[in-house]
């Protein structure tokens, strides 16, 4: 699908100052499962709190139909700051609307994007913000994102204004929003691109314990936002649970604003699903490991010439997968991808969380402090990751 970015008329940003990326989203179909039902849709406010990671006195919300198959209509939209967590309650006092181009709705083409004009709204760090929109009628293809692990509220009307919405229908999911700027002098942002362990997998809704939280923690102060940009099942090479990361990589790392580093951490389903229906071939084991390391150099390219570091992260061991089953020629497959990650001169640095997860005893398996299901890190895990990322590797921006 082609892709496509219409800008706000208004998008100028005082001399010396730029727009950042403060949170961002990776857009996909959602599944049956993970969709809104259609009739949710039309004339229906749909309220979606996002936590920003750094703040700014003007901020601009990126809207997305990038998966519909026909023009998207929103008749409203609003942002105001959450009164509180689990909730659709807003500071009325924060309330805001969005404008794109002057006037109150948008119409977004099928396959694009469309960025707000930009709001006076003074946010700060670790600000949740709920962004409000008021449907007509139903996407043709919903695009969204299926992994929040935040709560979104749905109720019939146009309620975007309203600082509560009782009887709302809940929904653990985001729709058509992708990002959120803010104007900074100085700050830059970190996108973190992975998969089901970026996104978050087993943490809880509004509860902010996924890795990258945890890193946003510690880089307080150090004016760098982190944009998690996960997809639950994401491969390096073939469509799954979303594009995959080459096809994505322009929409959900390149097209953010101020970008400074990025992350990667894909692979683990690439080496999973080769071998988890039947065995594969030496040459498929071969041929695979030398399809993802070519992807990877495409990625650092794209990202070179666009300024952006990127910093490789070693996959994870998941031996005790029960949905993989690993045997020992998809471990020599991982520890082939590693030891490229790992090797001097071919990313701009490098996170070695198979290093930090695994046990020492048993290093093809996750340490069991730190082991979900043997594949995914539970909460310890995570905060073991987010704690293992050298702060050093962004302190040049």
């Amino acid at each position: 699908m082609a892709f496509v970015l219409a800008l706000p008329a208004h998008a100028e940003t005082p001399k010396g100052l730029k727009w950042v990326g403060s949170w961002a989203s990776a857009q996909m179909a959602p599944d049956a499962k993970s969709s809104l039902a259609a009739e949710d849709y039309p004339n229906a406010t749909l309220r979606q709190v996002v936590r920003l990671s750094i703040g700014g006195d003007r901020i601009r919300v990126r809207l997305s139909n990038a998966f519909g198959t026909q023009p998207l209509t929103i008749k409203a939209a609003r942002v105001a700051v959450s009164a509180a967590l689990n909730s659709a309650r807003i500071d009325p006092a924060t309330d805001r609307a969005l404008t794109f181009s002057g006037r109150g709705e948008v119409t977004i083409s099928a396959g694009a994007d469309y960025w707000s004009d930009p709001v006076a709204l003074k946010v700060m760090p670790l600000t949740s913000l709920a962004i409000s929109l008021h449907y007509p009628a139903a996407p043709s293809v919903q695009t969204g994102h299926p992994g929040s692990r935040a709560t979104s509220y749905i109720l019939a009307g146009d309620h975007t204004a309203d600082a509560d919405l009782p009887g709302a229908k809940t929904a653990d999911r985001w729709f058509q929003i992708s990002s959120v700027d803010v104007v900074s002098a100085k700050a830059g942002a970190i996108v973190a691109f992975g998969d089901s362990i970026t996104d978050g997998y087993g943490v809880q809704p509004n509860t902010n314990l996924r890795w990258t939280d945890g890193l946003l923690e510690r880089l307080k102060g150090k004016n760098l936002g982190i944009l998690n940009l996960g997809i639950g099942g994401n491969r390096v090479l073939l469509d799954g649970l979303g594009p995959n990361a080459l096809a994505r990589f322009e929409r959900d790392v390149l097209s953010q604003a101020g970008v400074s580093h990025v992350i990667l951490l894909e692979g683990v389903n690439d080496l999973g699903v080769l071998t988890r229906d039947a065995p594969a071939t030496p040459e498929a084991h071969k041929a695979l490991v030398e399809q993802v390391v070519a992807a990877y150099r495409q990625m650092i390219e794209r990202a070179h010439a666009r300024g952006i570091k990127v910093i490789g992260a070693t996959i994870l061991p998941y031996s005790g997968s029960a949905y993989y089953h690993p045997g020992p020629e998809s471990e020599a497959d991982r520890q082939a991808i590693n030891a490229f990650i790992r090797g001097p001169g071919n990313f701009d640095g490098v996170i070695d969380w198979d290093k930090a997860l695994r046990d020492p005893a048993r290093p093809t398996y996750l340490l069991k402090a730190y082991d979900n299901d043997g594949l995914h890190p539970n909460m310890a895990g995570y905060k073991a990751m987010a704690d293992a990322v050298p702060l050093s590797l962004f302190e040049s921006q």
